[in-house]
């Protein structure tokens, strides 16, 4: 059973680095297996100091691209941190999330080390799956992410299944108790593709524990939503039956407290919700763009947009001195981010067929083997 998230936001530790606590998880020490655990966002200077990691994060990864450390680019997150923020806010630790392609903020805002996943976006062996997924395709079955994934929507059935098999596992041991909650990210150029509409049908029919957030950052690719998605995205939710909002997707703390709402009514065998995020990201879609000099955006749009930047909003909340504190505290652990990544290994060649199959598989119960 999962306890429901604090929402207290008593001030935190000028000291609290949020770095990995076990020594076998500091940067410059080999990578474990063992279980992860979720951030600790439930404060406001906790949740700063995410919105800061992930955006230095970003940042960081954008210049090792430029240098040909990162192979193929990424997807920069820069401009939507309070999504990822504030819906990780409103989870416990049984609860799961799939991401997309611009997934890195949803997975550090769950808890994966930033060292190992920045490690994992140069294809190396420190890396969170050891230089197999790259920027695309990060997990940590150990904090409930199943995943990121490069198809558009395709997040959304991998969650109703794991909300499925959570309701059916509580059934069977805790009837009484609350359900782990499995949260789907998407954009809004999934709001066309017919795997995300089969997901609200399924999840609405059978009341699963799922929360689906849409990241509305106004663009699939270079296409504006406006000019490709009849209706709105509250309304394609509707059609189904499940409570849709939308909300400040820039407003860490608006993005947060509908999270716990939905979370909460969804834990209680409410169904499934929906959030649309407005929000907006400040780099292209994809790093190629820096290449090809793509211009779909006037500069007065993102300038507007950047004037709501989530960061100084949340740091508005906060005393000065704790913001600086916190923002050296990142910096510090970027820096051995960085530091560990690069010294990594490259994976062996001799090993690229490890993990093509699955082995050591057991059946379930009343499956003839």
């Amino acid at each position: 059973m999962t306890a429901a998230p604090t929402t207290a936001d008593e001030p935190a530790a000028a000291d609290r680095s949020g770095l990995p606590t076990t020594a076998a998880d500091e940067p410059g020490a080999a990578p474990t297996d063992r279980p992860g655990r979720p951030a600790e966002l439930g404060t406001a200077a906790e949740r700063y100091r995410m919105l800061r990691l992930v955006r230095g994060f970003e940042e960081l990864a954008l210049g090792l691209v430029k240098s040909g450390a990162i192979p193929g680019g990424i997807h920069p997150y820069i401009g939507q941190e309070a999504v990822a923020v504030g819906v990780c806010s409103a989870l416990g630790p049984a609860d799961r999330l799939t991401s997309t392609h611009r997934g890195h903020g949803h997975v550090l805002a769950r808890g994966t080390a930033p060292h190992r996943l920045l490690a994992e976006l140069l294809g190396r062996v420190g890396g969170s799956n050891g230089g197999r997924g790259g920027s695309m395709h990060a997990a940590d079955l150990s904090l409930g992410i199943l995943g990121a994934n490069g198809i558009v929507g395709a997040g959304a059935p991998i969650a109703v299944g794991a909300a499925w098999a959570a309701r059916q596992a509580r059934a069977a041991h805790e009837p009484t108790g609350r359900t782990p909650v499995a949260v789907a990210f998407f954009g809004d150029g999934a709001l066309n593709q017919g795997v995300l509409l089969e997901s609200f049908n399924l999840a609405a029919m059978w009341r699963l524990p799922v929360l689906f957030v849409c990241e509305n950052n106004g663009y699939a690719t270079t296409l504006p939503a406006a000019t490709a998605v009849a209706g709105s995205a509250t309304g394609r939710a509707a059609g189904f039956g499940i409570p849709a909002e939308e909300v400040d997707g820039m407003d860490t703390e608006a993005v947060r407290a509908a999270a716990l709402r939905a979370v909460d009514r969804a834990r209680g065998d409410g169904g499934p919700g929906f959030l649309e995020c407005r929000t907006y990201r400040y780099e292209g879609h994809h790093t190629m763009e820096r290449r090809m000099k793509l211009r779909y955006r006037a500069p007065e749009e993102v300038e507007a947009w950047r004037e709501r930047d989530p960061l100084p909003r949340a740091a508005a909340l906060l005393a000065p001195a704790t913001v600086a504190d916190l923002d050296r505290s990142v910096a510090e652990q970027l820096a051995a981010a960085e530091e560990f990544a690069l010294a990594s290994e490259h994976p062996d060649p001799a090993g690229a067929l490890d993990h093509l199959y699955a082995d050591g598989l057991r059946p379930r119960a009343g499956v003839t083997p």
